[in-house]
């Protein structure tokens, strides 16, 4: 039965279910000058009263002009444009390009603003995770459901957007607050063993790419940050090596770019072997300002250098990796053999020591010196090759 309540302070009733829900006037549509009606929920009639006292709190700061204007599609336009593009580095511009256009619009891009609700997120976050992949001749092979780590992602610039919204008074609360998000998968870390090191550089000389993964796995580098290397940025006389910028591809094209966060930007201390092999490398450039050039002299494209691996990969009949595996072989070889957790951090520009740990909790745990010696000592004998 509902509870009339004063005008202006809604209505109670106990639902079906057993909960309590509250009724209210949130606005009136601006085209048609009809009520907008709201509702909320609680397991107790108390619980139910104070929520929706908040709510019609809420409401009565609604911009009234502004109310109905926009879609799902027009707000995340404006989000991105005006909010997005001046917080979040270039890099992810095109991610989050992609997942607005890709996800968001075609499957609730046309819901008014104001009637989004959690129920529909829900819907739709368990849309992508079935069949939210997008048919690419590509990703034909893999499953047709995005992973939770995307699903998550796609959510976290939907909250974004509408917690502007609720700030601008354009809704009374943000509706992406109550979803339920997909667990994160477990994803085993790969590592290249040891044994299997020499095969791996072996073929990269032969397929002319040894000074690259060599430097990779006695650095940690980011593949942006290897990529991203000019000479200026190495001092062979000192033997260390400033990291500055990193390469990535934005809109379609292969641009410098920013690093990551301030503790990206660091010197690492170079082996001697490794020195010798960058002294071979500087010969190999002539006068190209970056240490790894692409045949055009400009940086080499990420996409590329994957592929390389790959290819390098499948030559020396081993199993296929990330790029970024290399960054874990480095990490984990060097805490295996005595490298304190600290140390690595900062070679691999972690943002802390707690992070490191908790990524590489498997390995065991003291300079970036000697971290730089044991790799370059694990690796030495790939040079005598």
């Amino acid at each position: 039965m509902s509870k009339r309540r004063a005008n202006g302070e809604g209505n109670l009733r106990k639902r079906k279910d057993g909960r309590w829900e509250g009724r209210y006037t949130a606005g009136r549509d601006p085209e048609t000058g009809k009520a907008i009606y709201k509702n909320v929920l609680g397991k107790t009639q108390a619980e139910a009263k104070a929520k929706l006292k908040q709510a019609i709190e809420e409401a009565k700061g609604l911009d009234a002009a502004k109310v109905g204007r926009y879609t799902v599609c027009q707000w995340m336009e404006i989000w991105f444009e005006h909010y997005a593009k001046v917080k979040v580095r270039p890099s992810s511009h095109q991610t989050y390009r992609g997942y607005i256009d890709n996800h968001i619009k075609p499957s609730i891009g046309k819901i008014p603003l104001e009637k989004l609700t959690s129920l529909e997120l829900q819907k739709f976050y368990k849309k992508l995770l079935e069949k939210g992949r997008v048919d690419r001749l590509e990703s034909r092979h893999q499953s047709k459901g995005l992973s939770a780590k995307t699903v998550r992602n796609i959510h976290q610039i939907i909250s974004s957007a509408m917690q502007l919204a609720r700030e601008q008074k354009l809704i009374t609360a943000n509706p992406a607050e109550d979803c339920a998000l997909p667990r994160l998968e477990h994803r085993e870390m790969q590592t290249l063993p040891v044994e299997q090191l020499q095969s791996f550089l072996r073929e990269a000389k032969d397929s002319g790419v040894f000074e690259l993964y060599y430097l990779e796995l006695t650095t940690g580098l980011r593949r942006g940050e290897l990529l991203g290397l000019k000479w200026e940025d190495i001092d062979l006389e000192r033997g260390d090596l400033r990291v500055r910028r990193q390469i990535a591809r934005i809109n379609g094209e292969v641009v410098e770019a920013p690093l990551k966060t301030k503790n990206a930007y660091r010197t690492l201390p170079l082996a001697e072997d490794t020195i010798g092999v960058l002294e071979a490398q500087r010969k190999k450039t002539g006068d190209s300002p970056w240490v790894f050039p692409s045949p055009t002299g400009g940086p080499i494209s990420p996409d590329s250098v994957l592929r390389m691996l790959h290819r390098v990969l499948k030559r020396a009949g081993l199993p296929r990796v990330r790029f970024h595996d290399l960054r874990h072989t480095f990490a984990t070889l060097a805490l295996q053999n005595g490298v304190d957790v600290k140390t690595v951090s900062g070679m691999l520009g972690h943002f802390s020591a707690g992070f490191t740990l908790d990524t590489y909790a498997h390995v065991t745990t003291a300079s970036q010196r000697q971290a730089a010696k044991t790799m370059g000592n694990l690796l030495s004998s790939s040079l005598q090759t």
